[in-house]
């Protein structure tokens, strides 16, 4: 049994963080956030409150799912310390599948949808190859990649369109949960439901961390950190519930955040994505089996961007060879300003997923301001520019 020392017992305790350096740590954490938030306030000022119309909402929902499904997949990529160029020319390569398919060889509407899957699983099964066992940089293959399939997709339907598609498929994308009327309970039911798993979930990690004695974060950042996200959950289901209720594409997405989450941090596969961007050298010799790491992220880009495919088709009505195009931009863009590194080894789902938010908020409030197409390129970048900038100037005043 350890004793202590009448020396050991007078000895000064180490300092607690201050006040100011637990603010600021707590500050950095949530910033992407605060900056969605401040985003959204101003465009509700400029647009006279037009932006969170609940038929607005629902819009932006479905209009950059297919933003935040690559997201998700392209988070994974970067975090390992890769790039993925070519998954808007998947996008429409497995749009022009699955369109064919329904249209031309008489596949089911569902049958269709798991064809899309496997072959962009297939496809990224194929880029992972020449990156973890052949060992060509990631930029280099899908940069190729990106010609190939854009040109399969172009191949495929002859330059044209492929419309007039099955209305189950298209509800993928437009489509909601049956509703009870206006408000639709349902959808209130199901913000409750999401509300109480946060917090149950967020009780859950405090705990752990109390029981490892691990740091945690103050309790009134922590339970004002829950409280904004229990108000943004019930209002965002307050607004469908005025509109068409709950879009399927949003369960769909509900389901893959926490999926995906929970693959990052809570499995081995996702320690070792972030031990790779991190040091590679390291993880090579701490026996992280690098090549097949590298191989299963890149068909995890390419079962995602199969998906992304299918709700893209689903939302268009029809296939077309030019789908897709800038996706790859799109992906990178709400990755970075989520705050993934440039370097690896850094970033979230969630993080990515509200970078994709912040890119959707600033088209729907520009869109619904009339801005030219062109300054919303210029906004977009310059937001991106500086989401950037910021990443830089915490970790090095982290360090």
């Amino acid at each position: 049994m350890t004793t202590t020392t009448p020396e050991q017992a007078k000895a000064p305790l180490p300092p607690r963080p201050t006040t100011k350096r637990r603010l600021r740590v707590d500050v950095r954490q949530y910033g992407i956030l605060a900056a969605l938030v401040v985003i959204i306030l101003l465009f509700q000022i400029l647009t006279g409150g037009r932006l969170l119309y609940p038929g607005n909402v629902a819009n932006l929902i479905q209009q950059n799912a297919y933003v935040l499904i690559l997201a998700i997949g392209m988070v994974m990529v970067i975090i390992a310390g890769h790039i993925d160029l070519s998954v808007g020319s998947v996008v429409a390569v497995v749009g022009a599948v699955a369109a064919l398919s329904m249209n031309d060889w008489g596949l089911p509407w569902w049958g269709a949808v798991v064809l899309a899957l496997v072959v962009g699983t297939l496809i990224g099964a194929w880029q992972g190859f020449w990156v973890a066992f052949v060992g060509i940089p990631a930029f280099i293959v899908t940069l190729a990649g990106m010609l190939i399939f854009r040109g399969l997709a172009l191949v495929l339907l002859t330059g044209g369109t492929v419309s007039g598609l099955p209305r189950p498929y298209t509800a993928i994308s437009s489509g909601t949960l049956p509703s009870t009327g206006t408000p639709d309970l349902i959808t209130l039911g199901i913000g409750a439901v999401a509300s109480a798993a946060v917090i149950a979930q967020q009780l859950r990690a405090r705990a752990d961390l109390q029981r490892l004695g691990l740091p945690r974060e103050r309790a009134a950042s922590f339970w004002f950190k829950i409280g904004i996200a229990v108000v943004a959950i019930m209002y965002l289901c307050y607004l469908l519930a005025y509109s068409r209720g709950t879009p399927i594409i949003l369960i769909t997405l509900a389901v893959l955040v926490l999926a995906y989450s929970f693959l990052l941090t809570r499995t081995v596969f996702g320690r070792h994505i972030y031990a790779m961007g991190g040091n590679l050298n390291a993880a090579m010799m701490s026996g992280v089996k690098t090549q097949w790491v590298n191989f299963f992220i890149f068909v995890n880009m390419g079962f995602l961007a199969g998906l992304a495919g299918v709700v893209s088709t689903a939302r268009a009505g029809g296939a077309v060879a030019s789908a897709g195009a800038g996706y790859e931009l799109d992906a990178i863009a709400a990755v970075f300003i989520g705050g993934a590194s440039v370097q690896g080894g850094v970033g979230t789902v969630i993080g990515a997923v509200i970078g994709g938010l912040v890119m959707g908020v600033l088209n729907q409030g520009l869109s619904i301001l009339s801005v030219d197409a062109a300054w919303q390129q210029i906004i977009k970048g310059l937001v991106l520019l500086a989401a950037v900038a910021f990443g830089f100037s915490r970790r090095r005043s982290a360090r």
